[in-house]
C-alpha cells in the first residue's frame, strides 16, 4: 500500500501505519485529526505536534501534511531516554531530561502508575535506548523525514526559537497534561495559529482534570475561538475565530 493511495480509504490506510507504534491515541481521533488537517490545506501555516512520543499521531499527520503540500509537521517532545526515568517513593515513575543546562521534567504532577510504566513503557527501553530512536524509525519507514521536524524541547524553548513571521494552521496538544503545562502550550501556540485554524487536545474530559480546566478557561470561555467541540471519546477541537472574510489567508 502506498502512503498516499486515492483509492484506499484513508481511515485504513491509518488502521494500516499505527498498529505497530506503540501509543494511546484511537484511531477515530487520528481519523478526525487527518480530516482537520486535511481540509484546511488552502490555510497558511504548518502543522504542530506538542508530545509526540513514539510517532503514533505524527505519521499520521505527516500523511496529511504530505498529501496536501507545502507543508511541514514540527513534532515537540522532550524524547525520554532509559536512564532519564525514575521510581518515585509511591512506586510511580516521572522522568526529567536535560536540554542544554536546564532539566525538564514529564509525569510529574499525574505520574505513571507501575503496571501500565511496566506494560507499556519499560518495553521500549528493551530494544532502544530512546523514545526518539523509535519515532524516527517510524517517522522514516512512512518517508517522512523531508516533512517531519523533530524539535527535543517544549513549547516555550519552541516559541523562542522560531521566526516571527512562522505561522501555523493546526495545532495538536498532547505534552504535559498539568494544568499549568496545558495552559502554558496553549499561550505559547496561540501567536503562531492562523485565523480558521484549529486547536486539538487529546486526553480532553476524561480523566485529566488539568487538560479539562485549561480547556474551559482559555478556549471555551474565549470569544476569539469558535466551533469548540468534543469530537471523540477524548478529543477536542476549536476554531480560531477569523476577523476577516474567507480566503484571506489562502495559499494563492
Amino acid at each position: 500500500m502506498k502512503l498516499t493511495d486515492k483509492t484506499i480509504p484513508v481511515i485504513r490506510q491509518i488502521e494500516e501505519m499505527v498498529q505497530d507504534i506503540p501509543g494511546w491515541t484511537p484511531v477515530d481521533e487520528l481519523y478526525t485529526l487527518f480530516n482537520l488537517a486535511f481540509i484546511t490545506a488552502d490555510l497558511d501555516g504548518d502543522i504542530v505536534e506538542i508530545g509526540a512520543w513514539c510517532g503514533r499521531s505524527s505519521v499520521v499527520l505527516g500523511m496529511a501534511a504530505k498529501m496536501t503540500g507545502n507543508t511541514k509537521l514540527i513534532c515537540i517532545d522532550l524524547f525520554p531516554e532509559k536512564d532519564d526515568w525514575k521510581q518515585n517513593q509511591d512506586g510511580s515513575y516521572s522522568f526529567e531530561v536535560l536540554i542544554g543546562d536546564k532539566r525538564y521534567g514529564g509525569y510529574q504532577e499525574q505520574t505513571v502508575w507501575k503496571e501500565p510504566f511496566e506494560r507499556d513503557i519499560a518495553p521500549l527501553y528493551e530494544q532502544y535506548n530512546s523514545v526518539f530512536d523509535i519515532f524516527y524509525k517510524n517517522i522514516k519507514k512512512y518517508n517522512l523525514t523531508d516533512i517531519v521536524r523533530p524539535f527535543r524541547g517544549t513549547s516555550e524553548i519552541l516559541k523562542t526559537n522560531m521566526p516571527i513571521d512562522f505561522r501555523c494552521r493546526l495545532a495538536f496538544i498532547d505534552g504535559d497534561h498539568s494544568y499549568r503545562a496545558v495552559c502554558q502550550d496553549i499561550k505559547n501556540i496561540e501567536p503562531f495559529l492562523v485565523e480558521g485554524g484549529w486547536l486539538c487536545f487529546d486526553d480532553a474530559f476524561t480523566t485529566y482534570n488539568g487538560v479539562n480546566q485549561a480547556i474551559e478557561d482559555l478556549i471555551i470561555n474565549n470569544p476569539n475561538y469558535e466551533l469548540c467541540q468534543q469530537m471523540t471519546r477524548k478529543f477536542f477541537i476549536a476554531r480560531k475565530k477569523r476577523t476577516v472574510p474567507y480566503g484571506k489567508y489562502s495559499r494563492d
